[in-house]
């Protein structure tokens, strides 16, 4: 059995790439299976609040499931042509202390997809990953690529993926990354 933890980068109720992650739940190959993860209840990192708390449950539980899975995929938002921040931010809490990077994200096979309502998708957040993976050594699979622009044309307005195009895309991709994480 392989699986994969899949985090969507987005607190919107409604989330696109919520949406994604849902719709893929649906979508995966036979042996494999997709949790979701969340980063609702990550406070801002503040190195104070570490040294005065330690690290909060919310990420303890996420770092956990993370260092379990056999591949973590990151559905990102586009925000002004970047990462968005509180995602970035959960990221960085992940990375708390720094001695479980290597238990968290070392040699991790990641995968990004991502949904925007705008006419790029999220080919610039995406890109803008790639630094913030290879410093924590995660290895980033690029097998494939899904952007899914026009968000609002793709989803409802509960967040949930109708677009059947997109669908069988998303399908083939998680196929694609599952493929690769499966064990000998």
């Amino acid at each position: 059995m392989v699986t994969i933890v899949g985090i969507a980068g987005s607190l919107r109720q409604a989330s696109y790439n919520a949406g994604l992650l849902r719709a893929a739940t649906k979508a995966l190959p036979a042996g494999v299976t997709l949790e979701i993860g969340s980063i609702v209840g990550i406070p801002l990192y503040d190195a104070d609040k570490e040294a005065a708390e330690g690290i909060p449950a919310a990420v303890s539980a996420l770092k956990e499931q993370i260092a379990a899975a056999d591949g973590l995929l990151l559905a990102t938002p586009e925000y002004n042509n970047g990462i968005p921040g509180v995602f970035k931010n959960a990221i960085d809490w992940l990375s708390r202390p720094p001695a479980d990077i290597g238990r968290v994200f070392g040699g991790k096979p990641v995968a990004i997809i991502g949904a925007s309502p705008g006419g790029f998708g999220t080919i610039l957040a995406q890109n803008g990953w790639l630094p913030v993976l290879h410093t924590l050594g995660a290895r980033h699979w690029s097998g494939g690529r899904l952007l899914v622009s026009g968000a609002g044309k793709a989803f409802d307005a509960a967040g949930n993926l109708i677009d059947d195009v997109v669908a069988r895309r998303l399908e083939s991709f998680i196929a694609d990354f599952a493929a690769t994480l499966r064990k000998p």
